[in-house]
């Protein structure tokens, strides 16, 4: 994971965007740094953080996993400087935020490809529709073997692990498959740890589950994705770089944030912390298995930050939900 700042700042133009915006003092930098949140979201802070630890010993950077909801329960009243997610705020977590004085800049930081995984010895599917996927995982369907779901395919139990419900994967997942009005079925083996996921997965035959790209990636040793087919074009499609941040990896496809509290944002060692983000990220998140965003996404991103521009771009004025891309949104 380490790497040496060379290459950062052989980058044109970074050195004087992010020596611009350094504090200004030329002390040592010492403090702390809080961060909780996401499962999805913690391989890339805490590669950033491991980085930056080296640039500044005397800053004790703590990146904790409490799942997208979870770290925004703590960040909304005001325990943590900065929160991972993998979904953008929810209105009742901004409306938390809003009553306890905590104003914070929304910074999209990745893309990433929530991928539905299977046993490696899982010989009989080869792509699931969202219809399908509905019939495995809605508590009103609750298919119990997989000739349930394929005639062809064999009588195998099904067994499902998959996030908690902290979790903003489990949250993005409800929301694609579930939809407003449908319940997740609740005899899953449900972990806030994706590792235990994996190991879940990787020891049943008949098991499916699902998490953020990264942890798939890591272990395509022990497991397999299904791809699954685009609900426009009719295409199996599989969770790789190029299709994630296409959007061609439909519907399943998402960017990933971080959320930093103003007030913390006062703070030199949080100040230089997101700066460093900006610039290293972009690398470690393909590092750690995430597809970086488009150079004028990152740049957009940097301006809000720069100018400090709070509140969340995925709610409007009446506090609805705003739907699109992350290009159409984040403006």
């Amino acid at each position: 994971m380490k790497k040496t700042m060379a290459l950062f700042g052989s980058i044109a133009g970074l050195g004087v965007v992010f020596g611009a915006m350094a504090p200004a003092s030329a002390a040592p930098l010492s403090g702390r740094i809080q961060i909780d949140g996401s499962s999805t979201v913690y391989p890339i802070t805490e590669a950033v953080a491991e980085e930056f630890r080296d640039e500044h010993p005397n800053v004790r950077v703590t990146v904790s996993v409490s799942g997208t909801g979870g770290g925004f329960k703590r960040f909304t009243v005001g325990e943590t400087d900065i929160s991972n997610a993998s979904r953008p705020i929810k209105k009742k977590e901004h409306d938390q935020a809003v009553s306890n004085g905590v104003e914070y800049v929304e910074i999209p930081v990745a893309y990433d490809g929530l991928t539905i995984v299977i046993n490696k010895n899982n010989d009989w599917v080869d792509n699931l529709t969202v219809d399908e996927l509905k019939m495995i995982f809605l508590e009103d369907k609750a298919a119990k073997t997989w000739n349930e779901i394929r005639s062809e395919w064999p009588s195998t139990p099904i067994r499902i692990f998959a996030p908690g419900t902290d979790s903003g994967t489990f949250d993005y997942f409800k929301e694609v498959v579930a939809g407003k009005t449908g319940s997740i079925r609740g005899d899953m083996s449900v972990s806030e740890d994706d590792n235990v996921l994996v190991n879940g997965v990787a020891g049943d035959r008949g098991a499916i589950g699902f998490f953020g790209a990264s942890y798939y990636f890591e272990n395509t040793d022990k497991l397999q994705s299904v791809p699954i087919v685009n609900p426009e074009s009719k295409k199996a499609v599989s969770p790789l770089p190029s299709t994630i941040e296409s959007g061609e990896y439909a519907p399943f496809s998402r960017p990933l944030f971080i959320y930093v509290a103003k007030k913390s944002a006062e703070k030199p060692e949080v100040q230089a912390f997101i700066n460093f983000y900006f610039e290293a990220g972009p690398y470690l998140a393909e590092e750690v298995g995430y597809v970086r965003l488009p150079e004028y996404i990152s740049q957009r991103a940097q301006r809000k930050w720069m100018t400090r521009h709070t509140g969340t771009h995925y709610l409007d004025a009446a506090g609805e939900k705003k739907k699109g891309s992350l290009p159409e949104i984040f403006r």
